[in-house]
């Protein structure tokens, strides 16, 4: 971008828009919807509405997320992925009623997550995938009661024992990161055998690129399985990770789609 150049001009979000787009979803809880509206600021006014149980701002131009996301204090699920969010506000640690959290697809680096996320303690399911992290938080292992962890493509050479030691943790996705031995991965996949795939995107919110990716992967994840199965060979474990809801290269494609007309 030129020096002097503004950047793209965000949508407007007042209350009346952001009351509109309050969803009630199958189990009663309200969920304020503001998916792909090409917003670059966290709106405001949306601190009025902090008695909705659920907020999706993903799919945006979002730099920041403000303080004041701790007013949120009934919220049980956050989705932010697919912004451009390179550090987490200490008051997120306020929101213990959080039982999902999505921070995927942004610019968070090991740095950008606060050590107050350690006071989640109901949390289920965090998303970290497709980050900057060059290393786990050690927050996560505080975390007792997770059941999905994703850590997809980020800069990780290594996955500490306290998250193969978290009690509850069922899912796991940990694949395109730089490991210096693949020995080490498969050790590591070996002892949380008990893991199974991670998705936590739906398929009807990918593009028509990602959800192709996701297939051929899949399709080729099962050739791999099927192989395994009728010829003894060490074990592989590879529905331990499976391609998650988007692949690395297509996050500006994720972003242009979203703020096309």
């Amino acid at each position: 971008m030129a020096k002097g150049a503004k950047g793209p001009k965000g949508k407007k979000i007042t209350l009346a828009v952001a009351k509109n787009c309050i969803k009630i979803t199958f189990d009663g809880k309200k969920r304020l919807d503001l998916s792909k509206m090409g917003i670059t600021t966290f709106p405001k006014c949306i601190l009025r509405l902090t008695d909705v149980d659920e907020l999706d701002l993903s799919r945006n131009l979002i730099k920041k997320i403000p303080d004041a996301i701790s007013k949120f204090q009934n919220l049980r699920w956050l989705d932010l992925h697919s912004n451009y969010i390179d550090k987490l506000p200490e008051t997120i640690g306020q929101m213990t009623s959080l039982l999902y959290l999505n921070v995927s697809n942004n610019r968070l680096t090991t740095n950008g997550l606060p050590v107050e996320l350690n006071q989640l303690k109901n949390i289920r399911t965090v998303n970290l995938g497709l980050n900057h992290l060059d290393s786990v938080p050690t927050t996560l292992g505080a975390l007792k009661e997770l059941h999905e962890v994703g850590l997809h493509d980020n800069l990780l050479s290594n996955i500490p024992n306290s998250i193969s030691k978290l009690p509850k943790l069922k899912k796991l996705n940990t694949k395109r990161n730089p490991f210096p031995k693949a020995e080490s991965s498969d050790m590591f996949m070996d002892s949380i055998r008990r893991l199974d795939n991670l998705h936590l995107v739906e398929e009807k919110d990918l593009c028509g690129t990602c959800l192709k990716k996701c297939q051929q992967a899949r399709d080729k994840l099962n050739k791999i399985k099927s192989m395994a199965t009728a010829i003894p060979r060490k074990a592989i474990f590879s529905t331990l990770v499976s391609p998650n809801s988007m692949a690395k290269e297509s996050q500006e494609d994720w972003r242009v789609r979203s703020t096309s007309p």
